[in-house]
């Protein structure tokens, strides 16, 4: 695979997971992902294995997405204004902003695991190898964040008509 086609292929779903991860700036973020798989593609060893690719690209992202949090941390940003209590959505968001109420009240790992196993649709034993856990703590993280997810969902009162 090219680059082109590796973006092509990937770009909405690592910008989903950033999103899903909470990264301030994802587009940003995803900017820097794919420049690093740009510059280190020719020495990958399985460019024209898909999965492996999808494994190695969202292996970057976790860790630009790593690197993101650290330097949010180091650099607070102070609009001057009160914290709103969930960051707001942006117009084009393609998430439904239920479910991203819903994924916010997550913890991290939940979330990561979330985004990781829906948004980067990669396999279970994947997601337990990048994110260093056992497949049963994987499982259990899944299980726990789906039922989370479905109790917030459906916790919410129906919308007015």
């Amino acid at each position: 695979m090219t680059p082109d086609e590796i973006y092509v292929a990937l770009a909405q779903r690592v910008v989903g997971y950033l999103r899903a991860r909470g990264v301030p700036d994802p587009e940003d973020v995803a900017g820097e992902v794919f420049l690093q798989v740009a510059r280190d593609l020719r020495r990958f060893r399985h460019a024209e294995d898909e999965i492996a690719v999808r494994r190695w690209v969202f292996t970057i992202a976790r860790n630009r997405a790593i690197d993101a949090a650290r330097r949010a941390r180091r650099r607070p940003r102070s609009s001057g204004g009160e914290v709103p209590d969930q960051p707001e959505v942006p117009a084009e968001e393609p998430l439904d902003p239920v479910l991203v109420g819903a994924l916010l009240q997550l913890t991290e790992d939940q979330r990561e695991v979330i985004a990781l196993r829906f948004v980067a649709d990669l396999p279970l034993d994947d997601v337990a190898r990048l994110t260093r856990r056992s497949l049963g703590a994987t499982k259990a993280l899944q299980h726990r964040a789906l039922a989370n997810l479905r109790r917030s969902v459906s916790a919410e009162p129906p919308a007015a008509l």
